[in-house]
């Protein structure tokens, strides 16, 4: 296929035992049992380039939050091959703490951002605690020195990082959510990101609890649908059964290969 690029979840921390009414604005009454929540970034390779999908937390991060921090992302790309300085396109979905760390660390990439997530990280919202809560104020003030040096690409809906790796406004968990379509050998592959943090998220149509915009989420999953053109293409941004159903392939770091068919489907 032409412009077939590979895909790797690069699994770099965790926080365990999250209960359903953590991770679903409406839970089943009948669910008690709790669940992982494993943090990725996402590496798109191919022609000659390495693409990166989010940049993660540090360990500072980490221990404000009360996470467990497994490997920074920074050493997690370096052992499964990829320095930092070699990264020319960084695409950040959101700017919450645990997609727009360390961005420091990559000193010869461009970053690509939503218009909206710019503005509503750096506006009137962020008066409110319960909005500004996911952000931090130091990645945040970095993206905009970033901003001064040239050194970000702004999208306004859709964008292009490269042929076959296109980017897509969805909203709803934030303002300015993007969402990256890559084209590979089976075809479509959507990283939702944080447009469903679990596979169980989209296919209950229960939302993750931590949100903007309710609506836009919902319109957000069939976009993103529409995007991969089959459920199995979609990837959640947190779900811990990606490490399941996808093939190792490293023995060096936890990274699975998305760009090859899961051990089973979620078709209907």
């Amino acid at each position: 296929m032409e412009n077939a690029y590979e895909i790797y979840a690069i699994r770099y921390a965790t926080m365990s035992r999250r209960t359903p009414h953590m991770n679903h604005l409406l839970p089943d009454p009948h669910e008690t049992s709790a669940q992982d929540l494993d943090y990725f970034v996402w590496l798109i390779r191919g022609y000659g380039r390495d693409i990166l999908v989010d940049t993660g937390f540090n360990a500072a991060e980490a221990q404000a939050r009360n996470r467990k921090l497994t490997l920074n992302p920074v050493e997690a790309l370096a052992r499964f091959g990829v320095r930092a300085e070699a990264i020319r396109d960084v695409v950040v979905t959101h700017l919450h703490y645990d997609h727009a760390g360390n961005l420091e660390l990559f000193p010869n990439a461009r970053f690509h951002l939503q218009d909206r997530e710019m503005s509503y990280a750096t506006g009137r919202c962020m008066c409110h605690g319960v909005l500004r809560h996911p952000f931090s104020v130091e990645h945040v003030t970095l993206m905009v020195r970033h901003v001064f040096s040239e050194r970000v690409t702004f999208h306004a809906g859709d964008g292009e990082v490269a042929p076959g790796v296109t980017l897509h406004r969805v909203g709803g968990h934030s303002d300015g959510l993007q969402v990256v379509r890559v084209e590979t050998a089976r075809g479509p592959v959507v990283l939702a990101s944080d447009a469903s943090h679990y596979y169980a998220n989209m296919h209950r149509k229960s939302p993750f609890p931590i949100l903007y915009n309710l609506g836009d989420m919902f319109e957000g999953w069939n976009i993103v649908a529409r995007l991969a053109g089959h459920s199995d293409r979609v990837i959640p941004g947190h779900d811990p059964i990606v490490t399941e159903i996808y093939p190792r392939a490293s023995d060096e770091v936890d990274a699975y290969a998305l760009h090859l068919q899961p051990s089973r489907s979620f078709a209907k």
